[in-house]
Parts: structure tokens; sequence; C-alpha cells
């Protein structure tokens, strides 16, 4: 047996079959993760797209309450970036160390949501929601941004603890709120107004806007996470998202962009 020749030919094989995952391997993209609050998912995972295209990178987005997912970026030590639902978010946890620098992507701002067409005839003031003829839910305040921000609101006028105990239940976050509103499980709720502007949402239900009187507009911040593995990239992607291309998109989805005036 001539074992040169074999020890070659099993070297070319080994070299053969190592070659396609040494290939897969060099051209794998690299991987970014976004906990983006629920409410800002549509908008951003458009943006991920068109960032993915051009850079050829993975963009991951975990979704959920905006405190939940604070504290899930926390215990895991991973992620680029944070995407809660008000800059509340950011202030309260900025002392932990967590984060870098950020970029306003966009306001959002709490508005009352009714069934299409608004049967119930609500007026655009969050009073509306202490009628006894309405069956009324929430967000809720521990959880997610949506029900911290209607505490927010109903607190300024001295109603929270009336509205929550006449509620008919709390939803962790706007999306349960959506759909539960979808079923016709409540005749109103206080919700971001671009939940209720989702195309999908917008076929079933009417958005009542409020003054800033009652609620002002929240800065959307986009914040880069110090555990970021990629942080060139995760810098030009906030870029992206806060730019032109970046700001038609979220503008496209219900939200204000970062150019609107807000009064403190």
């Amino acid at each position: 047996m001539n074992f040169p020749l074999l020890s070659r030919l099993f070297i070319t094989l080994g070299l053969l079959l190592a070659t396609p995952l040494l290939t897969w391997a060099q051209a794998s993209p690299p991987e970014l993760l976004l906990h983006c609050g629920i409410t800002m998912v549509r908008p951003m995972t458009e943006i991920a797209k068109q960032f993915e295209a051009q850079e050829n990178v993975v963009i991951r987005i975990v979704q959920g309450g905006s405190e939940d997912l604070y504290q899930g970026a926390k215990l895991s030590g991973q992620g680029d970036w944070y995407l809660p639902g008000e800059p509340s978010y950011h202030a309260k946890h900025l002392k932990e160390g967590l984060f870098g620098n950020f970029v306003t992507v966009g306001y959002n701002q709490m508005a009352l949501i009714v069934q299409k067409g608004n049967p119930k005839k609500l007026k655009a003031d969050p009073r509306e929601l202490l009628r006894k003829d309405l069956t009324v839910i929430l967000g809720n305040a521990e959880s997610g941004s949506v029900g911290q921000e209607a505490k927010t609101v109903l607190d300024g006028l001295g109603i929270y603890p009336k509205v929550v105990k006449s509620a008919a239940f709390l939803s962790p976050d706007s999306r349960g709120l959506m759909n539960a509103m979808k079923k016709g499980d409540a005749d109103a709720t206080l919700s971001w107004r671009a939940t209720g502007l989702f195309a999908d949402n917008a076929v079933k239900l009417d958005v009542i806007d409020l003054s800033a009187q009652f609620a002002k507009p929240q800065a959307l911040l986009l914040i880069q996470l110090k555990s970021s593995q990629h942080p060139e990239l995760a810098t030009k992607f906030m870029q992206w998202a806060a730019g032109a291309q970046g700001q038609a998109i979220f503008v496209k989805h219900g939200f204000l962009d970062n150019t609107t005036p807000v009064t403190r």
C-alpha cells in the first residue's frame, strides 16, 4: 500500500471538507443586538433591514416592555443598543453604568385609543376614563413605558388611583392593549398614539390625540450599550436611524420625527 499517497489523499480530502467551513467563517457577518420597546419594533425592524443590506451585518431584535428589557440587558451583559419607550428609563438607570452615547430617533405621545368611529363619543381629555359607562384598560406601570406614561398623565390630573381601580385589567405592554381593544374587550385605553395608527390596528380603532397640556411628547432615545462588541457599527447605525432615511420611516409608522419642537 502506498502510504505517502494515502496520506496525501486524506490531507487533500480534509482541506476540501474544511474549505467551505473556513469560507463560511470568514464570510459570516457581524451580529448586533437591539433591546427594543414593543411600540418601536416596526420602524426599527425596517431600519435594521436597510442597514443590514448596506453594511452586511445581522441585527437581532429583542422586544418587550422597557423595564423588562433593561433588566434583561443588565442580567445578560449582551447587546449593542437599548430603545425604551420614554426617556425616564435613561435617567433612571444611567448611574448603573450600562449606557454610552445616545441619539433621539423620534417622539411618541400618549393618546386615547377608542373603538372605530368612537361610538362612546369620548372627548380629548384623559378624565373621560372615569366615566361609569366605559370599560377601560391600562398598561402596567411596573413593566413598560406605556403603563408608566399613562400613570404620569393620570397622576398629573390626580386621578390615577381611581382609573386603575376601575380598570378591567392591566396589560404589560402596548401590544397587549391593542390586541384587547381589537377584540372588543374594552371601550378605551391610554396608549402611545403610534400604536393606534399602525395599519392593522387602525382598521378597528381610532386615535383621539391629546394636547401637550395633558400628554407631552416623549423622546425616543436609542442608547448605545457599553456591552457592544461592535461599537463603530453601533454608532453608524444610530446615525442612520436618526438621519433622514430613518426619520422618514418613523413618521410613516405614526411617530413624530426628531425635529419636533417640545416645550419643557
